[in-house]
């Protein structure tokens, strides 16, 4: 089946390089007929996005920081002079102080976890509203969450409180925009190895921890999750809002790991 995403336009937000999970999304979104734009922030960024959006055939690349408000009135009036109206968004940010993920949670800083909030968080709520303007018929806010939200998941610590906060600010936004036609969802995937995942301390142990454990004895692909992607901004997720999705091999539904890995 092809041609899902014909005729739809979108923003991917927070893709670094070809193993990103936003670029998983955005070339599923592209091989089903999607137009699409891009962000980065800073020139380092920007020259690793440029070549990955010129091969989805896409000349728009935008450097935004979410923290700064006139850098997202830029990207977003420069959108709506391009397209003028809009169908989806990515929003696939989120950012921690790499210090602060190794050590005990209770020794969460103030500054880094106000700063986490926002970028994790805030981000997602801003950007949505921006986008709803240009959501004159309807559209697809998509943010990407992990387990460590609602599980405790060692090496995560403020990440998590943060991934929570966004899977509420998930809830109340279908709410809010359920009226004027736009759905909002997350997707949840497995650890994945990506640059964001790297970051993580102990990623390879529990990179391989789920894999031995989920039902499917194996981690979410690229390709998978930017199927699910394609599928919840698609005519076909047309009455699914709200939700989080989980593309972990069904690892969420395990009490305990494996009987042969006890």
């Amino acid at each position: 089946m092809t041609g899902l995403m014909a005729g739809k336009r979108g923003l991917v937000m927070g893709v670094a390089n070809e193993r990103s999970i936003a670029w998983g999304i955005a070339r599923a979104m592209a091989d089903q007929g999607a137009e699409l734009a891009f962000t980065y922030q800073g020139e380092a960024f920007g020259k690793r996005v440029e070549p990955l959006a010129a091969s989805v055939g896409s000349d728009i690349l935008l450097d935004v920081d979410v923290t700064d408000e006139a850098s997202l009135d830029a990207c977003f009036d420069a959108l709506k002079t391009r397209w003028g109206t809009m169908d989806f968004l990515v929003h696939a940010i989120a950012f921690s102080d790499k210090s602060e993920l190794t050590g005990r949670f209770r020794d969460t800083s103030r500054a880094n976890f106000k700063h986490s909030l926002e970028i994790s968080c805030f981000s997602f709520i801003d950007l949505g509203r921006r986008a709803a303007e240009m959501m004159p018929n309807g559209g697809t806010l998509l943010t990407l969450t992990f387990q460590g939200s609602n599980k405790v998941t060692p090496f995560y610590n403020v990440m998590g409180v943060a991934k929570a906060a966004l899977e509420s600010s998930v809830r109340y936004l279908a709410n809010d925009l359920g009226p004027e036609g736009i759905r909002v969802n997350a997707i949840s995937p497995g650890p994945m190895k990506t640059l964001a995942g790297a970051a993580i301390g102990g990623a390879r142990k529990t990179y391989r921890h789920t894999e031995t454990n989920a039902p499917l004895r194996s981690n979410a692909t690229l390709e998978s999750v930017g199927g699910t992607a394609v599928y919840l901004a698609s005519d076909y997720g047309a009455f699914t809002s709200g939700e989080i999705i989980h593309v972990d091999g069904g690892f969420h539904v395990m009490g305990m790991p494996q009987v042969d890995n006890i």
